[in-house]
């Protein structure tokens, strides 16, 4: 994938003040980021969270994902180590795009799960791909990563495309009584490791 290096600035946020790295894939056209604190290209394993967009979590504070509460937790997490880098991908609904994830919500008001509902409507339970991240993140000449993630598939994924993957650091947040089968659904068919997650509680 051609994603070429476009600007950075920094980036002031309740957290602490994060660089911002702004990335684009010449063919789709699709603006990436990455908010990197502290020295990452010293050799060491970097505290990394790859984050795909969602509008309705990130910025609405929505609750039937935890995506809101995990990148709040990774920024926080980055922040407390002073040395990390979270990519921010714009793959909005895993990959469907903002309207059909809306269209996908409306299934889930009727009964289905979120990867019912995705196929309901034609797509794969999961569209998203990470070939972006090996050149976002060598371009910061990150090689090696402590991957924040309940997702062994995402770590599958980046090892493909070249980086090291020395540790999954669980990211676990966010559970609630509205986002409940959401995070049992991740769990049963998409095999999230949800280590202690009670249902029952959330």
């Amino acid at each position: 994938m051609p994603v070429e290096y476009i600007a950075h600035s920094s980036l002031p946020t309740r957290y602490g003040v994060f660089e911002i790295h702004a990335f684009q894939d010449k063919i789709s056209g699709k603006e990436h980021v990455a908010l990197v604190m502290g020295d990452v290209a010293c050799g060491s394993p970097v505290l990394t969270r790859v984050h795909s967009e969602c509008l309705t979590g990130d910025a609405f504070g929505s609750q039937r994902c935890d995506c809101g509460p995990q990148l709040d937790l990774a920024m926080q997490l980055v922040a407390h180590e002073g040395r990390g880098v979270i990519l921010y991908l714009r793959q909005e609904g895993r990959g469907i795009g903002l309207v059909n994830k809306i269209r996908a919500y409306a299934l889930q008001d009727q009964g289905a799960d979120t990867v019912e509902a995705n196929e309901q409507l034609g797509f794969a339970p999961d569209l998203r791909e990470y070939s972006m991240c090996e050149k976002m993140l060598r371009s910061l000449k990150v090689r090696n990563i402590k991957l924040m993630t309940n997702n062994p598939l995402k770590v599958d994924a980046l090892r493909a495309h070249g980086l090291e993957v020395s540790e999954r650091v669980p990211l676990q947040t966010g559970a609630n009584p509205h986002n409940r089968n959401y995070l049992q659904t991740k769990h049963d068919k998409m095999g999230h490791m949800l280590e202690g997650y009670d249902p029952e509680r959330s």
